[in-house]
């Protein structure tokens, strides 16, 4: 189930962890998907933390929020772009967005097959889609002091397959939030230089966060007719429309 948005908005505003957590899964999104102009960037769930590097570039940036959630104002101070939404249906037509940001989203919706349906649907030829979910591996999944512990946690092999169950094509993957969900000072204060540990020695060290980056799949249509030409074409049909045969004993001598 969803968690309540004001639970959401206290941790990665009003908590000294939630803030290192915001900066080191928005360091690693920006480093994949710097701000461009024109594009049309929208985050699903409660994304918006990892969203406001795009306000500035972006044709439009938008926040959308599930019902069971509910939504916030976002961002402070700004005119709003945050919009409660059901999972089934968004407010979007379809192919219109560049760059879409599923957090909170996906491993809390009882509807996981809908969501990835629609993030399908709203993405535009050449679109790409970021999903941050609990690791499974990860200390951050492993208790409920933190967002991440609620929901289903993934194994990467665990979301590269739904989402190629659902038409997208995995690109790249990294991970993020490598020092323990923890608010001691210590781990606070050193949370910079977990981070750049953690990506260095990857493969031994496991984050909190899988970060997945994937392409939608659009298919090149086929070409109408016979893929090949009938070399022995059947004759049955040869002859119709010919003045039939005169039996033999009708004519005359």
């Amino acid at each position: 189930m969803h968690l309540d948005v004001l639970d959401l908005r206290n941790f990665y505003y009003r908590t000294q962890l939630g803030r290192v957590a915001q900066r080191a899964i928005r360091d690693q999104l920006v480093a994949m998907w710097p701000p461009m102009a024109g594009q049309t960037v929208a985050g699903f769930g409660f994304a918006v933390p990892l969203l406001r590097p795009y306000l500035p570039e972006a044709r439009r940036v938008i926040g959308l929020m599930p019902g069971p959630q509910g939504v916030m104002p976002w961002p402070a101070g700004m005119e709003n772009v945050s919009v409660l939404c059901e999972e089934t249906a968004w407010p979007l037509s379809t192919g219109f967005v560049d760059r879409l940001v599923l957090m909170h989203g996906l491993e809390t919706s009882e509807q996981p097959s809908v969501v990835l349906e629609e993030a399908h649907r709203v993405l535009g030829p050449g679109g790409k889609a970021l999903f941050v979910v609990p690791n499974r591996s990860g200390l951050w999944a492993r208790g409920d002091g933190t967002p991440f512990g609620f929901g289903r946690p993934y194994s990467l092999g665990q979301l590269e397959a739904q989402l190629r169950r659902h038409g997208f094509t995995p690109e790249r993957h990294v991970a993020a939030l490598y020092a323990p969900p923890s608010s001691q000072r210590f781990w606070l204060r050193t949370a910079a230089f977990w981070e750049r540990a953690g990506r260095r020695f990857a493969p031994w060290i496991a984050g909190g966060v899988l970060m997945i980056e994937a392409s939608k799949q659009v298919y090149a249509p086929t070409r109408g007719g016979l893929g090949a030409v009938v070399r022995k074409p059947l004759k049955v049909l040869e002859g119709i429309g010919q003045g039939a045969p005169e039996p033999a004993l009708n004519r005359r001598p």
